[in-house]
């Protein structure tokens, strides 16, 4: 096999990615966290995700695009989470720890037994995890066969999380994976703990979101009523 310097590699990345980031994608490569990036699976605002191959099974690489993020966004959500009071308002490192904190809520929705990807490794701006499905399609393009038992099994993961430390802060159709018709929660990059100040605020929009997606499938949900539910001791 003819070896090829990791620019070739990554060629179809060009214009897309820094210098540093063409290298930490090769420094994964070699420690065979993956063997070859595949294609592109989503193009988002301030990040790529690729689908990867390891081994028989195919992962998810996330890069969050050091050049063109907006940081400053970042900045005003990381600001408050208690874990990153010590970040200064510099490009790379927000972004940095953007990723990371990534990595880390995954690890804590793990452990509350939230259906969500598994959190393989992270490198400076790279995050790979384990594919839901082959892949799993965004509940906003698969609705459910039965959106009232879905509904239902989405606020139990809400209520896991919840019970963990945790709120998600960017919950909609598009962050709801449905897979065999069970709800997978993704993009945790704006979870935060619930001693945050603002974690309330961003459950009541989470459960806003869910229930607009939810009333134009003809089921009413009240997301004070799914508040109090998600918030309450029971199980």
């Amino acid at each position: 096999m003819t070896t090829l310097k990791y620019q070739e590699r990554f060629k179809t990345l060009e214009g897309v990615f820094d210098e540093n980031t063409f290298r930490n994608l090769f420094e994964l490569e070699s420690r065979n966290v993956f063997e070859e990036l595949l294609s592109p699976l989503k193009i988002g605002k301030e990040s790529n995700v690729f689908t990867a191959k390891k081994g028989t099974k195919d992962i998810i690489v996330k890069i969050y695009r050091v050049q063109n993020c907006d940081f400053k966004r970042m900045y005003h959500y990381i600001r408050t989470d208690p874990r990153y009071l010590y970040l200064n308002n510099h490009r790379r490192q927000i972004i940095f720890a953007w990723t990371q904190r990534e990595y880390q809520n995954l690890h804590k929705a793990q452990k509350a037994g939230v259906h969500c990807p598994k959190p393989l490794t992270v490198r400076e701006n790279i995050l790979v995890e384990e594919m839901i499905g082959a892949p799993a399609l965004p509940l906003k393009d698969t609705p459910p066969k039965n959106p009232r038992k879905f509904l239902q099994e989405i606020l139990v993961e809400v209520q896991k999380l919840y019970q963990g430390g945790m709120v998600h802060g960017d919950l909609s159709a598009f962050n709801i994976l449905n897979w065999d018709e069970k709800p997978y929660l993704i993009d945790f990059s704006q979870s935060t703990l619930t001693k945050t100040p603002n974690s309330v605020e961003m459950l009541k929009r989470d459960l806003t979101n869910i229930a607009q997606y939810f009333k134009k499938l003809g089921i009413k949900a009240n997301p004070e009523e799914m508040f109090l539910k998600v918030t309450s001791q029971q199980s």
